[in-house]
């Protein structure tokens, strides 16, 4: 699945959803697109290449636990850390709570669909983003290795990339990301955000231990990988304390780069995380919301471009002040990386006559 924006020529890739666009804006029902002509760039809405994804219950013990973010629609081993992917499991009729957890929806011909888009002949090369909606590191990726494959591609054909991950197995692919980092095609940006080890279980229970991702960015810095931190979701009251000792940590292990976001809480995670605050913060519940409205000019979510991701007000402004001040005392950069595209090889097409050189 690719996503286009009309207003620039930019490509991003999100093999991991149909997309739900955090301004509220309507989707096509997944039952409409089935076998529709894709939709086109100049429309600006989600282009769906391939026949229809498996679905995975991971209840019924047949499938390992966990889901591989660049094709799977699900984020399924982490909960509220990565709540915002929610809405997806609701745009495709099931539960952005229960099915959340168990269920997983999977392309794995996602490889053969990259190929295949990269080779079309208006193509445009531009950085290529995984891990937008959920994670391409999730425990069944050990054995099923989409995110490598895809990788293989990019490398192959000489294409950037933009990773983010909460996971460690991102070390396993350094023989790939070393060599795409020596021609500028790639960025690892690890999502932290929180040390405290309690939080994490409760906020991340299924993803690899703050500590474990700080070495993993050790690794990759050590292997001339470009590193850098997400300092994400930033909670108010609950872990946003916390930034400044995150970043220095992360900047103590390789990264060079850093980032924040403001916790987003669109369409249905709302509801589902103040269940989960109430059951285990019931003595800062309230505090913790009422700070959320601060940032959200007295609502839990404002999707507006611009102040989503970071928020308003004066307790947003003073997270971003914290920010900035520590990126400058540790000389941490922003999150813009220029990734070459000169490099860019045009994958030949099944019909191509072949060079005579």
């Amino acid at each position: 699945i690719f996503a286009r924006t009309s207003s620039t020529v930019w490509s991003a890739l999100l093999l991991t959803c149909l997309a739900v666009w955090a301004n509220g804006a309507q989707a096509q029902s997944p039952r409409q697109t089935q076998g529709a002509r894709p939709t086109t760039a100049s429309e600006g809405a989600p282009i769906v290449w391939g026949g229809s994804p498996s679905v995975f219950d991971m209840r019924s013990g047949t499938t390992p636990m966990g889901a591989v973010g660049t094709w799977m629609i699900d984020c399924g081993y982490v909960q509220i850390g990565k709540a915002l992917n929610m809405p997806t499991h609701a745009y495709l009729d099931m539960s952005p709570g229960l099915d959340f957890e168990t269920r997983l929806v999977a392309k794995p011909d996602a490889p053969a669909l990259l190929r295949k888009e990269l080779a079309r002949r208006n193509y445009m090369c531009r950085p290529i983003a995984l891990g937008s909606n959920t994670d391409p590191y999730q425990p069944i990726e050990r054995s099923h290795c989409i995110t490598r494959q895809l990788l293989e591609v990019l490398l192959e054909h000489r294409h950037p990339v933009a990773i983010v991950t909460k996971s460690a197995m991102v070390e396993r692919d350094i023989d790939i990301l070393s060599q795409m980092a020596k021609h500028d095609l790639v960025q690892v940006m690890i999502s932290v955000c929180t040390l405290d080890k309690q939080l994490a279980r409760l906020m991340e229970p299924r993803a690899s231990t703050p500590q474990r991702r700080l070495r993993a960015m050790a690794r990759l810095r050590e292997a001339g990988i470009p590193v850098g931190v997400l300092a994400a979701p930033m909670i108010p009251v609950l872990n946003d304390p916390e930034l400044e000792t995150v970043l220095q940590q992360s900047a103590a292990h390789g990264a060079r780069t850093a980032g924040y976001v403001l916790l987003r809480l669109p369409l249905e995670v709302a509801p589902l995380f103040e269940e989960w605050l109430h059951k285990h913060y019931p003595l800062k519940a309230e505090h913790v919301l009422t700070r959320i409205r601060d940032t959200r000019e007295g609502a839990l979510y404002r999707s507006e471009f611009g102040q989503r991701m970071q928020g308003s007000g004066a307790f947003a402004e003073i997270i971003a002040r914290r920010f900035e001040t520590m990126c400058q005392r540790l000389d941490l950069g922003g999150r813009e990386l220029t990734l070459n595209t000169e490099l860019f090889r045009v994958p030949a097409a099944e019909n191509d006559q072949l060079t005579l050189f």
